[in-house]
């Protein structure tokens, strides 16, 4: 670790919570509590996921009694309605959670960061993690949108100042690939954890709405 690195890593950040998303678009400080700003930031999302995720679940529960009291009265037609209802809901929900496990492991990553090289390989594909949630979540919660961006940027700092005091080069080929790869795990992992969450819909109802 370079001596110059090492005394920009650990300054102590006396800012306030509300002044730490605006430091991306300021002059560079001390990376180290930069990037546990950055941490908070996403732990905050994550939150925001959560409160999402309840309430979609809530939501499911509503609709899934709706096809069962349905297809009681035999009434097909309905079921199917509602039945698609829950499929969007589901959908949704995935995303949601995806992108919240997704979210998770760019903070276990950025809580292990050591030296200047943990910096540039961890980084370039959590930006990549972040930018690829903005995206995907913006329509869903806008705030988001705003505040994703606002930590895109704050990370894309923190790495042009880490590869300038190393003289690193970024690798954005391995950073796309790694990035990917967290997503894709996050996805199999949401996809495991719905299926805790969310019930089987009934048979009729499952298999009308299949034909959709």
């Amino acid at each position: 670790m370079s001596r110059d690195f090492a005394s920009n890593w650990d300054k102590k950040d006396s800012t306030s919570t509300t002044d730490r998303l605006k430091e991306a678009i300021r002059p560079p400080g001390p990376l180290k509590p930069r990037i546990e700003s950055a941490q908070r930031s996403l732990q905050m999302q994550v939150q925001r996921l959560d409160q999402i995720n309840s309430r979609l679940v809530e939501r499911q529960r509503v609709m899934f009694e709706k096809v069962v009291d349905a297809i009681r009265r035999h009434d097909q037609a309905r079921a199917t309605i509602y039945a698609n209802e829950v499929a969007e809901i589901r959908k949704m929900a995935k995303l949601i959670m995806q992108s919240r496990l997704a979210l998770e492991s760019i903070i276990v990553r950025l809580g292990t960061l050591e030296d200047l090289g943990d910096v540039i390989t961890n980084l370039a594909p959590a930006i990549g993690v972040v930018s690829s949630i903005r995206r995907s979540i913006g329509q869903v919660t806008p705030e988001a949108d705003k505040e994703m961006g606002e930590i895109s940027n704050l990370l894309s700092s923190i790495l042009v100042e880490a590869g300038q005091s190393g003289n690193y080069t970024v690798s954005f080929d391995t950073a796309n690939e790694d990035a990917q790869k967290i997503m894709e795990e996050a996805a199999a992992l949401a996809e495991t954890r719905l299926k805790d969450q969310f019930p089987d819909l009934p048979t009729s109802a499952s298999s009308q709405q299949t034909r959709q």
